[in-house]
Formats: C-alpha cells, structure tokens, sequence
C-alpha cells in the first residue's frame, strides 16, 4: 500500500536516537483553557516522503472540536502551499508515560494529584498503554510499559512524599522508557508543582532530547498552596515558568491549576485531547536536503461552529537524499 510506510510513523512520527542512560529504572515486565493558537520550536523529524502533522482542535474552552473535513485545513511549509494527501480524525491508541511527582512539596497535594492520574486513566482508549515514572530527589520508573493500568493505580497508592525535586531527571527517564512504545502516538503527562532542585540533567538537555524523539507533553502545573514555601534554587527555572518552556517544545501545553479541585476535570481535558487529534499528510514540494521547514496549519471555520483554536508542531527537518 502507497502509505503504509507513512502509517509506522503516523499520528507522531517516530524517530532515531536514544538519550544516554536512566536513573532508577525498575526491571521491566512482560506485561504489555487554552486560546490562541500554541506554537512551537519542536521539530518532526520524517523517514518518509509523508510528512504527518498531528493537530489539536478546540474551541475557546478547551474543549475538541470533531467534525472537520480535509477542505477546512491548508498547511503551508515555508510559505509554501502544500497538498493534503492523507487526513486522518480517529480515536487511535497512544503510549503515554504518567510523570508523578512525589517530592515533600506535593504533601498536601497528593490526594487531588492521585485523582487526577485516576482519571487520565478512565478516560484512555482501551488500546492505550502507560508507563509509570515518580520521582522526588531521583526518579524511579515504578510500572514499565503496559496495558494494566491497576498496576499504576496500586503503586499510586502505595506512594509517600519526601526529598526534593528531580523534575528533568524524570522526564529523561520517560523518554528513554518512550523506546519501548507500541504506537505511533507517543505523550508524556507531568504532574507537578514543578520545582526542580535536584536534577543532574539541564534545560537545553532535554531540549534536544524532545527534538529527536518526538513526544508530545503535556504538563499539569500545581503552584504553592497559601504558606507553603518555595524549594525552587535561584537561578533555576521553576513552577509554571520551567513546565510552559518543556511542554510548548513539544507542541503540548501548560494547564496551570488554580484550585486544587481542578485537577481531575484537567487530566480528563487532557485525555480528551490525545484521543481526538486531526493528522494531516503531504508530500513537501521541495526536494529532501537536510534542511529545517517550518510548518502553518490554517483553519477554515465551518459555518455554525465555534471560534477555533489549533495546536501543532512548527516544524521539521527534512531527510537527505
């Protein structure tokens, strides 16, 4: 079949390269309201003469919109015009990696946060499969990839909060368990207040980490609750500040949490959005030279719908003869 290249790495294509090395891995068993358009410097890096961009559809609550045809769709690359070949809208399986948080600053919002991953889980499409990382001065990968979600739930229950915060370290850890993923559609979910303090790994790290392996991530940030002291080191970035820079280069999004009692209806937001993604396809004009493309989906709205918001990534670079 003429896509059937593209389709291994449809929805988020996958690619080459592997970060070096993970802490605290566990033995691996058998078992398998944003507004605006969000933009981002991630980029796609394609094995195929298809270029797939996954796009996010909502409307100014958030919400997906579903419906939409090839026609309401036009992708430029580099100012380019380009042709819609392949159009994908699907409820399609995704791996997703849950990066908890368990430090001593997320004491008293464990039970709120344990909601929230609870939910992630009820809202998954049944093909789905998760991986469990906690971390709080190092991370631990607690459940290695599976389809059992009762295995992530036990091991949330068991769960006690101390040490500080290894934030990056953790997502390192998520992306290197990203390998062993079964689906082309691959996100991470941080949960967190988002202080770290404690990681070996730095910022542009794990920028170019996400620029090679391609994983969207999402990033539910937990501020400070009234009296609760900061543990953020000075000069470090921190809270909202260090989540928005990770998950917008990856073309995911920051939900910050006001009130604790968002934090359910926020991972359900979030399950709603990996499982009603648009995936585009084209075959760029130019010739394959190496070089990096940037990426614009524009939106045809459809008469009787909604102010519509898109999310995709930027850009890609382009494979060499």
């Amino acid at each position: 079949m003429a896509l059937s290249c593209a389709l291994l790495i449809s929805l988020i294509p996958k690619v080459c390269g592997q970060t070096g090395g993970s802490v605290g891995e566990a033995p691996r068993s058998d078992s398998s309201t944003p507004s605006g358009v969000y933009r981002s410097n991630a980029v796609i890096h394609v094995h195929s003469d298809l270029v797939l961009i996954p796009v996010t559809v909502t409307d100014h609550n958030g919400k997906t919109i579903s419906g939409l045809e090839k026609q309401h769709f036009t992708v430029f690359e580099d100012s380019t015009r380009q042709d819609i070949i392949h159009f994908v809208a699907e409820d399609a399986p995704a791996s997703i990696g849950i990066v908890f948080d368990a430090s001593g600053s997320m004491r008293s919002k464990m039970p709120r946060a344990i909601e929230a991953v609870n939910n992630l889980l009820n809202h998954a499409n049944p093909e789905d499969e998760f991986f469990f990382v906690r971390f709080s001065t190092e991370a631990r990968l607690l459940v290695p990839m599976t389809q059992y979600t009762d295995d992530i739930r036990r091991r949330m229950g068991a769960l006690h909060t101390n040490g500080t915060t290894a934030l990056l370290d953790a997502v390192r850890l998520a992306i290197g368990e990203m390998e062993h993923a079964h689906h082309s559609r691959k996100a991470i979910v941080i949960i967190s207040d988002g202080e770290d303090n404690s990681s070996l790994w730095t910022v542009p790290e794990l920028k170019r980490a996400v620029r090679e392996h391609e994983i969207v991530i999402y990033a539910i940030g937990i501020p400070a609750l009234a009296g609760e002291a900061s543990e953020c080191v000075p000069g470090r970035r921190c809270g909202a500040t260090l989540l928005k820079e990770i998950s917008t280069q990856t073309g995911g999004h920051l939900f910050v949490i006001r009130h604790m009692e968002e934090l359910p209806q926020v991972a359900a937001t979030i399950g709603e959005w990996l499982r009603h993604q648009y995936i585009l396809g084209y075959v760029p004009t130019r010739e394959k030279d190496g070089t990096y493309r940037k990426v614009e989906v524009r939106l045809e709205r459809p008469k009787g719908y909604p102010k519509m918001n898109a999310i995709w990534r930027q850009g890609y670079y382009a494979p060499k003869e």
